[in-house]
C-alpha cells in the first residue's frame, strides 16, 4: 500500500485509512464540514493580513472571490466596496 506523506509511518497510514473507510456517513461529512471551515478560516486570515484596513464585509466579499472565483462573486454578491 502506498502511503499518501512521506513523514508518517506505513502502520499509521494503514490505520488512519481503516478509521476512515470504518467511519460512518455522518461522521466522515463532520469532518469535511471542520476541514472546511479550517480552510475558511485560514483565507480569512490571509485576507486579514493583506487587506488590514478592510472592513468585515469587504472581507467576506473577497473570500467570496476566492471560493466561487471572481467573476461569479461579482455577479452573486457585486464589486468590492472598500472600507473609508
Amino acid at each position: 500500500m502506498a502511503t499518501f506523506f512521506s513523514d508518517t509511518h506505513p502502520k499509521m497510514a494503514a490505520l488512519q485509512i481503516k478509521l476512515s473507510r470504518e467511519a460512518p456517513a455522518w461522521r466522515k461529512m463532520e469532518m469535511l464540514a471542520q476541514l472546511n471551515a479550517s480552510a475558511r478560516t485560514l483565507a480569512l486570515s490571509g485576507l486579514r493580513q493583506r487587506h488590514p484596513n478592510a472592513g468585515e464585509g469587504e472581507l467576506r466579499r473577497r473570500l467570496a472571490g476566492l471560493l466561487l472565483g471572481d467573476e461569479l462573486a461579482q455577479k452573486v454578491y457585486g464589486g468590492i466596496i472598500h472600507a473609508a
